[in-house]
């Protein structure tokens, strides 16, 4: 082999072939094992709401992964301080209550957008004592919610509002994150706002049976409950992401759906502080009750409508101290939810089988 009529050394051509060979290989790497986009996920409590399992889940089960995510969860006292962090550029996204986040976006015109929702909330207000199993035997009793007007504090409102109680004025509320179910177990309260999965566990640990006094899908029904909210500068500059988020959630939701991954499910939750038959049978409950959306985006417009409904009238009752204020106009529907997210999302997995 020559170079314009001069002999290459073998020297020149092993640095030859093996440029050659650089060359080749950067060719055929995968998209893979290039550097994943760093993502930061805010969830409500400390230790996280069983809500949560969905993204440890996406996590550890490798959806993120998948789709070239390197998502970093951070818990926060409540899903409302979760969704502060997003408005300030804290955390990428969050999974904050949807009434709080409604009353923040009216109020405020926070920056705060929907791309995926949770439903169906399953509060319950609990009572360590038999005895005390009525809504009007709340009245002056300390009551166990997460933050001021977070998401337990909104559903403590929706609940005794049928008997026209209102949280800290004629209830007084401790702020607990997600240890209310703790504390009723230690003796401490004997009221607190829970989700379905926290009875089992105060019931075992307490040794007493807990009495359900009002449940907030009775009291007021078709209300909304958590979203994925991001900031909408992030949704503008990384929509991308945010496309790839989801898609991992799809995935991760369908996996848990399977009741042959319950045990898996249950296991990626650990963060929930749940021992793993708790949290394999609160996978198995909150599936049946269609917790996590299978297969569509969970931002039914009925039931955004519906909390709105409950946060205007709410901020009229409490001339603005409490939801949306009466001088403002309440965030419309399209403000409030971007599903095209979710629609990209959905094709990109379909696309990616």
């Amino acid at each position: 082999m020559k170079n314009f009529g001069v002999p290459m050394s073998k020297l020149t051509l092993s640095a030859l072939a093996a440029e050659i060979g650089i060359m080749a290989f950067a060719v055929t790497v995968p998209m893979s094992a290039h550097a994943a986009d760093k993502f930061s996920i805010g969830v409500p409590g400390v230790p996280p709401v069983f809500v949560s399992a969905l993204v440890y889940t996406a996590k550890d089960g490798g959806f993120y992964k998948k789709y070239g995510l390197d998502v970093t969860i951070k818990p926060f006292d409540s899903g409302v301080a979760a969704a502060n962090a997003v408005v300030s550029g804290s955390v990428d996204a969050s999974i904050s209550p949807t009434a709080p986040a409604i009353r923040m976006i009216s109020n405020g015109d926070v920056p705060l957008v929907a791309v995926q929702g949770y439903e169906k909330p399953d509060w319950i207000l609990g009572s360590m004592d038999t005895s005390k199993s009525k809504c009007e035997d709340v009245k002056g009793q300390a009551v166990g919610v997460d933050s001021p007007q977070g998401a337990r504090w909104v559903a403590l409102q929706n609940m005794v509002g049928a008997c026209g109680l209102q949280p800290d004025k004629d209830i007084p509320t401790v702020n607990l994150s997600s240890n209310v179910g703790a504390a009723m177990v230690a003796g401490q309260l004997t009221f607190g706002v829970l989700h379905f999965d926290d009875v089992p566990v105060i019931e075992r640990e307490s040794g007493k049976k807990l009495t359900i006094v009002l449940e907030i899908e009775k009291t007021a029904p078709g209300t909304h409950y958590t979203s994925l909210f991001t900031n909408s500068k992030k949704l503008a500059a990384d929509r991308d992401q945010l496309v790839r988020v989801v898609a991992a959630h799809i995935e991760a939701i369908k996996f848990m759906n399977d009741p042959a991954n319950f045990g898996k499910v249950g296991g990626y939750a650990k963060p929930t502080g749940r021992n793993l038959q708790d949290a394999t049978n609160a996978v198995k409950m909150f599936t049946e009750f269609e917790f996590w959306p299978n297969g569509h985006p969970g931002l039914d417009r009925k039931r955004f409508d519906k909390t709105v409904q409950i946060q205007v009238m709410v901020g009229q009752k409490t001339k603005g101290k409490g939801g949306i204020k009466p001088e403002v106009k309440a965030v419309t529907y399209e403000r409030f939810a971007d599903l095209s997210v979710w629609n990209d999302a959905m094709a990109l997995v379909k696309k990616s089988k």
